[in-house]
């Protein structure tokens, strides 16, 4: 009985902080979104579905669309970029393997503001990513590529690709690679080697880079703004409106609350697929 009692207080201010921080808050978000606008200021107590109706209307569902097909955009990318520089890496040497981990967490000491602001001397007129293309005469004159929708989707791809490199990584360096050289040994082309191999081990990490990818680039309004120029509008950007410029705190908070309910969504089909293929790794 000790013992149990005090692997419990143990646990005690685990429970407190999710019940605090993220429960109690979770709740109080779905709660705000069925209440009304007050006239002046504040909140007006009368249960009400307008905010969740007003989310059907052609405006906010093209905001969601374009959300969804940004973060579409940016986590292909990143998953042809990040899982071979993933794979990759776990199958060097131990020196190596630091060097190149050293690149991926060097960027995180800089502040993410600063990181894109650093973006905006690349990609401005006359900037150096100009400078370049013009110097090897591939382009003429500057291209206007700051403010535009390729430059927003490079931002994206830039914050978030260290989180599908990590996971790929951290999913092929428990690969034993003893089984792909089985297969060559068996006749297997090192492609079809890859593909019934190793492929389906290290898919648990690819999937799980793709959850870490696509749901913060539904919401990293920021990104939109400091390299989009307002021309792109995210369902962060209507959130941040509502609250700051609006000030109609329940229809941020039905805003949030679908937005949690895809990203939820996702999740669940990342269980799906993870227990499926963790099933068919174990089948090989």
């Amino acid at each position: 009985m000790r013992k149990g009692k005090s692997n419990w207080l143990l646990l005690l201010p685990m429970y407190l902080f999710t019940i605090l921080f993220v429960a109690l808050p979770i709740v109080y978000m779905f709660l705000l979104s069925f209440l009304s606008r007050a006239e002046v200021w504040g909140v007006d107590f009368t249960f009400t579905l307008d905010n969740y109706k007003k989310i059907l209307e052609p405006l906010y569902l093209n905001t969601f669309a374009e959300s969804i097909k940004l973060a579409l955009i940016s986590t292909g990318l990143i998953v042809l970029i990040g899982y071979p520089y993933g794979y990759i890496m776990a199958r060097m040497s131990a020196v190596w393997k630091k060097r190149m981990l050293l690149l991926i967490m060097i960027p995180f000491l800089t502040s993410a503001l600063i990181r894109l602001y650093g973006w905006i001397i690349v990609f401005r007129s006359n900037g150096v990513l100009d400078k370049i293309l013009m110097g090897l005469h591939i382009t003429d004159a500057p291209l206007k590529l700051l403010y535009s929708y390729p430059a927003v989707v490079v931002g994206m791809v830039y914050s978030l690709l260290p989180f599908m490199i990590l996971a790929v990584y951290s999913s092929a360096e428990k690969l034993d690679f003893t089984l792909v050289e089985a297969s060559r040994d068996l006749g297997a082309s090192s492609f079809k080697a890859f593909w019934t191999v190793s492929f389906p081990l290290t898919l648990p990490g690819l999937l799980s880079g793709v959850v870490l990818s696509f749901i913060p680039s539904m919401g990293l309004f920021f990104i939109a703004d400091i390299l989009g120029g307002n021309k792109i509008v995210l369902v962060g950007s209507v959130i941040q409106e509502q609250l700051t410029k609006g000030r109609n705190q329940p229809f941020a908070a039905a805003l949030s609350a679908v937005l949690m309910i895809l990203t939820s969504l996702m999740i669940s089909l990342y269980k799906k697929l993870t227990g499926s293929s963790q099933l068919e790794g174990t089948m090989l």
